[in-house]
């Protein structure tokens, strides 16, 4: 234990795992421990026993439910943008030699009182019953503007430039109420309506990434991987030892040592101290060290049918915009299936998401619960949203913002650069989403 390391890494979590490997394959020497026994933290993946102790259930599952190893529930389920940040960053650490995934079969949104697929093509915006006639034309318009703007060509822009504010983009094409929430949130994947005040282009590169997406699959822009999320952690785990880094579960956290300038130089255990000049970690380790700014309703559960109105889509996002069931905040429902090797043939399993409005998540969730009945058992719960508030230049502690409600990866993709961008202290970090070989070559 008595070593010497670059960069401490305190807590297993997505985030943590992935700014692991990132440090490991770019030279840094880590050291990455976990107070539990298993992979994953907040982001773990539990068979169905796990599942029911995990959730404090009385008895045991039942026989109706199959066996619980075939069970690989994540937590915290969330889907990959198959050309989004995330992916590219796997295939920079060459992680992906480990893992293999399966694209997800829909992507659905609501629009007044039924589920419709989200039209990402001139010809869906053309045929979906999600618009009226008139908007369909609109839509078509607005897609192929889409497509053709260029931030650095005037002549694409068509009076809408780059720094404008969206609404006046929603506004061009005269595209208002249900509509705009669908390309909003949908489409742009916005979490509330301050998304209308984002500059222009930044809201036509959110729906190119949709776009560059689904151009991958056909079906949706979404991936999963086989036998759920918690797969993920352990390959950070094995490409890390490739790399010469050190990981350890169940590594009590006693504490941690500083120098006289007040910067961290070291991390507390039972067999003694390890050194380093930087340590990373998520919200549990550094409870003086964050705010909590909301909390996160979640509903899990297992059902034997696939979800209305979804072709019977083995795997499938819904996503239930603030506007169109008079919250303040999206809702959001994610399922997977047999289909991902994440339960037994014919199971299906649904999480249900959102940010907190109300003291009771049953009431926030409710209208997404309520598109999954009949289910077969529900677990509720209910986490809090942390953000760090330490000085991380001053202390070397660089602290992860706890996983929000939505169910893709690209808010956790922020925090990534955000916390790698503070560890190395470089602005430029787009090295990380070109794969290794490639950049090697150049």
């Amino acid at each position: 234990m008595e070593d010497t390391y670059d960069v401490i890494v305190l807590g297993t979590g997505l985030t943590e795992c992935i700014i692991s490997g990132l440090l490991s394959v770019n030279g840094k020497k880590v050291l990455h421990m976990d107070r539990n026994e298993y992979y994953g933290g907040d982001c773990a993946s539990l068979n169905l026993e796990q599942i029911w102790e995990h959730f404090h259930e009385p008895d045991k599952p039942s026989d109706k439910f199959g066996q619980s190893r075939q069970y690989n529930i994540d937590l915290i389920p969330k889907f990959l943008m198959a050309s989004g940040q995330l992916v590219k960053i796997l295939l920079h650490t060459d992680v992906t030699r480990y893992l293999e995934f399966k694209s997800v079969e829909g992507s659905y949104v609501l629009k007044g009182k039924s589920i419709n697929k989200v039209p990402a093509t001139e010809q869906e915006a053309l045929s979906t019953s999600l618009l009226g006639m008139f908007e369909k034309k609109r839509f078509r318009d607005f897609l192929m503007f889409v497509k053709d703007y260029d931030t650095s060509n005037s002549k694409t822009w068509h009076s809408i430039q780059p720094d404008m504010p969206s609404s006046k983009l929603m506004d061009k094409f005269k595209l208002d109420g249900g509509v705009a929430d669908v390309i909003g949130h949908s489409l742009a994947l916005y979490r509330d309506e301050s998304w209308l005040q984002e500059p222009a282009a930044t809201t036509i590169s959110k729906i190119m990434l949709y776009f560059d997406s689904l151009s991958h699959y056909g079906k949706s822009p979404y991936l999963y991987p086989i036998y759920g999320l918690g797969d993920l952690p352990q390959a950070f785990a094995r490409l890390s030892a490739v790399y010469g880094g050190t990981y350890m579960l169940s590594k009590p956290v006693l504490g941690l040592t500083f120098d006289d300038t007040g910067r961290v130089s070291g991390v507390k255990s039972d067999d003694g101290i390890a050194k380093c000049k930087t340590v990373v970690g998520d919200p549990s380790y550094f409870k003086d060290r964050v705010k909590q700014v909301g909390s996160v309703a979640r509903c899990i559960a297992i059902l034997d049918h696939p979800l209305a109105d979804t072709n019977n889509a083995e795997s499938c996002q819904i996503i239930l915009p603030q506007n169109q069931i008079n919250r303040r905040f999206d809702v959001y429902v994610s399922c997977v299936s047999f289909a991902h090797n994440v339960a037994p043939k014919g199971k299906y399993i649904c999480l249900v998401s959102s940010t907190m409005e109300t003291g009771d998540p049953k009431v926030d969730l409710a209208a997404g619960v309520k598109l999954l009945e009949p289910t077969l058992h529900k677990f509720y719960s209910v986490s809090p949203l942390f953000e760090p508030v330490n000085d991380h230049q001053k202390e070397g502690i660089h602290i992860s913002k706890s996983y929000d409600a939505t169910s893709h990866f690209q808010t956790v993709c922020e925090d990534v650069v955000r916390l790698y961008k503070e560890i190395t202290g470089e602005t430029d970090v787009s090295y990380i989403f070109v794969p290794k070989k490639k950049e090697d070559e150049q």
